[in-house]
């Protein structure tokens, strides 16, 4: 949804209107809601790292960096992908909706993804490529200030949120995308564990579980 008539648009709605999504795997509602919750922490002065958990080809990265070069934010920006496309599903991640969904899909290289960056003439992420259970506490930053969270099944939703949740700076936002797609039940599941173990507050907009947590470090 852009802006209301008489609102002044945001450096979210001018960047929408400006840039093409160059997937189909984020919608412009969708991408509004992640860099609209991204653009409220950069006004009220974030600390912290910006993380992505599932990058693609890049669409919401080039988002990302372009909000962040807007509001000249010195936030460190860490992308996490395999890059091999999809693990295999577990049984939490079953449904008919998504029969898709299936293990390598949605494959890329990191070199398309970076490649991306250089068309856009934007600096890249720091890039760390690998499985999402492989992940410790070395591999993220030491203080996080928004994450999204793209890891599409059960179990890797599961690690992006295990391994950030001792990071978070005050006033973090965490968006967790497809939790309210039927066809990848698995983000769902994934996130309400988390939220009956962490106290905070959520909503649900498009697919998108944005989360803020109460307690933080």
């Amino acid at each position: 949804m852009a802006a209301q008539r008489g609102e002044r648009p945001t450096v979210t709605d001018e960047l929408l209107a400006k840039y093409p999504i160059v997937t189909d795997q984020v919608d412009r509602v969708e991408l509004r809601v992640i860099l609209s919750e991204l653009e409220k922490c950069l006004q009220a002065g974030m600390t912290g790292a910006v993380v992505e958990f599932g990058c693609y080809a890049g669409t919401t990265s080039l988002f990302i960096r372009r909000l962040l070069n807007a509001y000249e934010s010195k936030a460190a920006f860490h992308v996490y992908d395999s890059f091999e496309g999809l693990p295999p599903k577990t049984r939490l991640d079953e449904s008919r909706a998504g029969e898709q969904f299936v293990t390598g899909a949605l494959a890329v290289s990191k070199k398309e993804f970076l490649l991306n960056f250089r068309k856009g003439n934007l600096a890249p992420p720091f890039v760390h490529k690998g499985w999402f259970n492989d992940l410790t506490d070395e591999d993220v930053p030491r203080e996080i200030g928004f994450a999204f969270m793209d890891g599409d099944y059960y179990e890797s939703v599961r690690d992006s949120l295990r391994v950030v949740s001792p990071c978070l700076a005050s006033g973090a936002v965490i968006v967790v995308d497809d939790y309210a797609n039927e066809a990848l039940p698995g983000a769902a599941k994934a996130t309400d564990e988390w939220l009956r173990e962490h106290d905070g507050s959520y909503r649900v907009q498009a697919s998108l579980c944005v989360i803020k947590p109460f307690h933080q470090n």
